[in-house]
């Protein structure tokens, strides 16, 4: 990399931003009796404080006034939106409460007895890795973390989405070094890879003749241990550190692993100090380990080379179009409409060979995995009552360290959603959450909707219906009799947004599509009550909240920002039924490793990200009135700063500039408590816009936005549409073949007259 190019890679880090690289403990402390009874108390002051609050202000103002019809619309609406905010709130709590008894149940399982479950293991995983226009660095750093699973029979897939036919030269470079990826990777693990295969060997035969374990092959097995770490602690040594990514994926990926290995490499020589040995199961379990570590099978695919495959520009119709080849063999006929793939019965027909394995894993292009990720998960679905377990995952965490004051506040609420997805699991409320996961192919096989696109059969497995694919696929496999479980651990992790353009497209996405998924958890509430299963309400209303909790607290606070109310509606007992909930969550970002004042920094970012949350809710109102689907737009992953829309840039100033109007006016009328929380938002809208979106940031947004407005290509002189047969060309019989008539007709009826002139009949 040149000089240059890792300037470009490298951000500036920014006042405010946060200076801890070190990511929080695989595994979540244990809560104290004393949280968990805060816990309990929490929800039920919540629930209080509001009952009192529709008793004493609400129903009271009934009772004791005639405020004519007006007075009773803005009781009733404001009733309304504090219900559905004190609700959200409320299931925060309630999920909360669930991840602190699951965190205080979850008990590790010991090395050993994953080593004795894997020993004589012959299953095999699919790593999924859909990637488009990424950085060939980013992507890197998440194949060498899938690589180095310490599992049998991994297979790494990088699915690259990016067209074949790049004629940007930039492009055409950047796709290159990406398809290149696989190959580098596995060459590189070749050369471990092979002497623990062969020292694996060479004990498994003497075991089999019978040969006791003697010292010799502990001294043996000690060095290969030594020698695994140091592999691993000469490429660390050797990898750029450029941004905040990199050094977790030195430090926790490659030197996390050096680490455990030389764990294992201390035990080793104390045996051997101590003259006591492990059996030979123990020995060969330790070599099949590091083998399978450094064992991998890395290679690329792009569906866009194919005809017969979908061309859904989104990430679930990338998978699906993978998964849909797997397990049989498949030969390339190139036909006038491209390249498209025939099933054969014999291999030694095929072009291309895809084999089916029990499990898969998606992983995200900006996602990294630590070292025993996929074996603790495959081991949590083949535990004994896990049969119907569809999907496993760690909700990933926050890289630690970010450089942006935007990224690091984004984190954050990060953090506290890795919380909340493992408390919903406690209450069987799982949502599949897209960045990583296990899947059971068999549950996925399940749900799939097979189609009839051009001729050619498209499989969906993972909808694309919306543009939450996981969401609307958690819904799917609950309807289909299948479950979804979070593993209590942190084991995942997953890049955050670094600037305010890129992440409005992450938040955008986020809220839309939750109000169409709604009416499947009917369907699929019907449908588990007709198999007499128990659905409990708490499990709704979670789900509920998960899906639909956007769109009512961004309408909700909306109306608290815009409408005056009046103040006969206001109490301090809303606050108090609020009160639980902040509190709640600013002990969860200190126990994240962020401050508790985070909450209110949290609040105004909000307040900045209101009208993101809204379009996105209005594109999931336009799709359900349209049935057209909304265009998926991936998160932009670049170094530099994404220019954000001038809209999402002024409404922030629009929302100061009416609080402030509020405050004022409300202050005149001595309207006490419309002008406190006028003033409240106000001062934290304002701060949110200067330290998340900037100033300057958002002159040169607006400036951009203007300029492209009033800019206008230069119209190019319209082409005359080609002869239908060129006589000075040869004719494209075969295009005639493929196609048929159905372009020769739609030519014939635009060219009706010019179609004697080339003699055609």
């Amino acid at each position: 990399m040149t000089t240059q190019e890792q300037q470009t890679r490298t951000r500036r880090r920014q006042w405010g931003s946060e200076r801890r690289s070190e990511p929080l403990s695989i595994m979540h402390p244990r809560p104290s009796v004393r949280k968990v009874m805060w816990g309990r108390i929490a929800i039920l002051a919540t629930v209080v404080f509001w009952a009192i609050y529709v008793v004493t202000t609400i129903i009271r103002q009934f009772i004791e006034s005639s405020g004519g019809f007006r007075f009773t619309m803005e009781a009733v609406g404001y009733l309304i939106v504090v219900t559905f905010l004190t609700f959200s709130a409320l299931m925060y709590l309630l999920a909360r409460q669930g991840a602190l008894y699951r965190f205080r149940a979850h008990v590790r399982v010991p090395r050993a007895e994953l080593d004795r479950h894997f020993r004589d293991y012959d299953s095999a995983v699919t790593v999924l890795v859909p990637s488009y226009a990424e950085e060939p660095a980013v992507v890197r750093g998440t194949l060498w973390s899938a690589a180095l699973q310490e599992f049998t029979n991994v297979r790494v897939v990088l699915l690259v989405d990016d067209s074949p036919n790049q004629k940007d030269p930039a492009a055409r470079a950047r796709l290159d070094a990406t398809l290149a990826l696989p190959a580098q990777i596995e060459e590189s693990l070749e050369g471990p890879r092979s002497r623990f295969a062969g020292a694996r060997e060479a004990f498994a035969a003497e075991r089999a003749a019978g040969v006791v374990v003697e010292r010799r092959h502990i001294e043996n097995l000690a060095g290969d241990y030594e020698a695994a770490a140091i592999w691993l602690e000469d490429m660390a040594e050797n990898e750029p550190m450029e941004d905040h990514v990199d050094e977790f994926f030195i430090d926790q990926v490659l030197m996390g692993l050096a680490s455990e290995l030389r764990l294992s490499l201390l035990a080793l020589r104390a045996s051997l100090d101590q003259a006591s040995y492990p059996d030979a199961d123990r020995v060969l379990e330790l070599q099949l380990r590091l083998e399978r570590t450094f064992t991998a099978k890395l290679t690329s695919f792009q569906r866009k080379s194919y005809a017969s495959l979908s061309h859904e520009a989104n990430k679930a119709m990338n998978l699906n179009s993978y998964i849909s080849l797997m397990g049989r063999d498949w030969r390339e006929e190139h036909t006038a409409g491209g390249v498209i793939l025939r099933p054969v019965e014999d291999a030694a027909d095929a072009d291309l060979i895809v084999p089916d394995t029990p499990y898969l894993l998606t992983l995200d292009a900006d996602s990294l995995l630590l070292r025993d990720y996929c074996l603790r998960l495959v081991y949590f679905l083949e535990e004994p009552g896990n049969e119907r377990i569809a999907v496993t995952q760690t909700p990933y965490s926050s890289f630690r360290g970010a450089p942006t004051r935007i990224e690091r506040i984004a984190g954050a609420t990060t953090d506290l959603q890795h919380i909340l997805h493992q408390g919903m699991s406690h209450y069987g409320a799982t949502f599949w959450v897209g960045a990583n996961a296990v899947i059971r192919k068999q549950a996925i096989e399940d749900i799939a909707e097979v189609e009839s696109v051009g001729g050619f059969e498209i499989v969906t497995y993972v909808q694309d219906r919306t543009v939450i694919e996981d969401t609307e696929s958690s819904i799917d496999l609950g309807t289909h009799g299948w479950t979804l479980m979070n593993y209590p651990e942190r084991l995942s992790y997953s890049a955050t947004p670094p600037d305010f353009g890129s992440l409005i497209v992450q938040r955008r996405r986020w809220a839309n599509g939750g109000l169409l998924i709604l009416p499947k958890l009917w369907n699929q509430v019907s449908e588990r009550r007709f198999r007499r299963e128990r659905v409990l309400a708490r499990e709704l209303w979670l789900r509920v909240n998960y899906m639909a909790s956007i769109a009512w607290a961004s309408f909700g606070l909306l109306f608290l920002l815009a409408y005056p109310y009046d103040s006969r509606l206001l109490s301090p007992v809303v606050f108090l039924a609020a009160l639980p909930y902040f509190l709640a969550m600013g002990s969860d970002l200190r126990d994240c490793g962020h401050r508790f004042g985070d909450i209110f920094r949290i609040y105004g970012f909000n307040l900045v990200l209101l009208p993101v949350n809204l379009a996105g809710v209005i594109k999931s109102l336009q799709q359900a009135i349209t049935g057209e689907k909304i265009p998926f737009v991936r998160t932009p992953k670049v170094k530099d700063r994404t220019a954000a829309p001038a809209l999402y840039v002024i409404v922030p100033y629009l929302i100061i500039a009416f609080s402030v109007l509020t405050f004022a006016r409300d202050l005149q009328a001595h309207n006490w408590g419309n002008a406190l929380f006028a003033a409240f938002n106000a001062t934290l809208a304002a701060y949110a816009t200067w330290m998340y979106i900037g100033v300057r940031n958002s002159i040169v947004d607006v400036w951009l936005a203007l300029l492209n407005w009033l800019y206008v290509d230069k119209k190019k002189a319209p082409v005359a549409a080609p002869l239908l047969v060129d006589p000075s060309k040869p004719v494209d019989w075969s295009s005639i073949l493929y196609h048929g008539d159905r372009r020769l007709n739609r030519d014939l009826r635009r060219k009706g007259d010019r179609r004697r002139r080339v003699g055609v009949r």
